[in-house]
């Protein structure tokens, strides 16, 4: 049996295939699972797991799910590590402009700084006997937008191929990990398309063909803040407090792992690009795809033959 379903959750689209002698049971299974990462892991949901730890800032330590221990020891870990635009305790700056939200605004100088203040990863303190995580100073805010979505998918991929599943693509809004042969093709793969920076969603740029991994894009294409003639988009300079600037229209990550994909297009998007290319090619477990602002395209060694450019007149 083959199955879709789509969700509206976690602020985007969810696309889910399975294809399966229990596809049934395990949709349903599949779509009470997001709910209950979903309540685990928002940092904008006033009853989530994650947001007691946020409102108990510089008061108390919180008793939390294994899950939500490991995923912020790897997020601080990773926040902490060099070089790294990925810091988990970004939480009071994106909240403060709210890009992507009906309510954002450009903060002043002094709104910034004050937050940054609060961003500090190393005022985590994680403890791992007790299962709690405090934060030291009141008004500090862990935010794991970065991360969740590819953990989730993760999380929830392993539960699919312990159950027996012939095939199977989970699509967070960008955030894509597949399984198993893709029967609507003859080789098997699965086909993604890369997204053309500035061009409507669906416009792709090329066709990367995967098996059993994960893609994952990050951009500044998406979320943006327009003021007078100035945009904003809704990825921050960890030093300044304000937007990034960067040559990078997009990166993308391809691994095992969609969480490993999140962490990379988090910790590399708007470094420099060339050092970003040298990097992702010595590393074993990732490969990458940069599309700078004035259109340059580098794709890394390994999935050099599995992309295919695609153009549109």
């Amino acid at each position: 049996m083959y199955l879709t379903k789509q969700l509206h959750m976690m602020g985007t689209v969810i696309d889910i295939q399975i294809k399966s002698a229990t596809a049934s049971k395990q949709m349903e299974k599949v779509c009470q699972l997001f709910e209950t990462y979903k309540n685990r892991f928002s940092a904008n949901d006033m009853d989530s797991e994650l947001m007691a730890i946020n409102l108990a800032a510089g008061k108390d330590a919180v008793k939390v799910h294994p899950d939500l221990l490991e995923l912020t020891q790897i997020g601080k870990a990773h926040s902490l590590a060099l070089p790294s635009n990925l810091n988990i305790a970004i939480g009071p700056l994106v909240q403060t402009w709210r890009i992507g939200f009906s309510d954002a605004k450009v903060p002043s100088q002094q709104e910034i700084t004050e937050k940054l203040s609060l961003t500090d990863a190393s005022k985590i303190d994680i403890d791992s006997l007790k299962q709690s995580i405090f934060l030291a100073e009141e008004g500090m805010k862990i935010d794991l937008g970065a991360l969740a979505k590819g953990y989730i998918a993760d999380k929830i991929m392993n539960y699919l191929i312990k159950d027996g599943i012939e095939n199977a693509l989970i699509n967070l809004g960008g955030n894509v990990l597949v399984q198993g042969n893709n029967h609507k093709r003859p080789d098997g793969l699965y086909y993604i398309g890369i997204q053309e920076p500035e061009k409507e969603r669906g416009h792709n740029l090329g066709i990367l063909k995967v098996s059993n991994q994960s893609v994952v894009t990050s951009g500044i294409y998406e979320r943006r803040l327009k003021v007078g003639e100035k945009e904003y988009h809704h990825i921050f300079n960890r030093e300044t407090g304000f937007p990034i600037e960067t040559d990078m229209a997009s990166l993308t990550i391809v691994a095992d792992s969609s969480l490993d994909c999140e962490i990379w297009t988090t910790r590399l998007f708007g470094l420099d690009s060339m050092t970003v290319y040298n990097l992702i090619n010595h590393h074993p477990d990732i490969e990458g795809i940069i599309v700078t602002k004035d259109k340059r395209v580098a794709i890394t060694n390994g999935i050099k033959n599995s992309f295919t450019f695609t153009y549109h007149s």
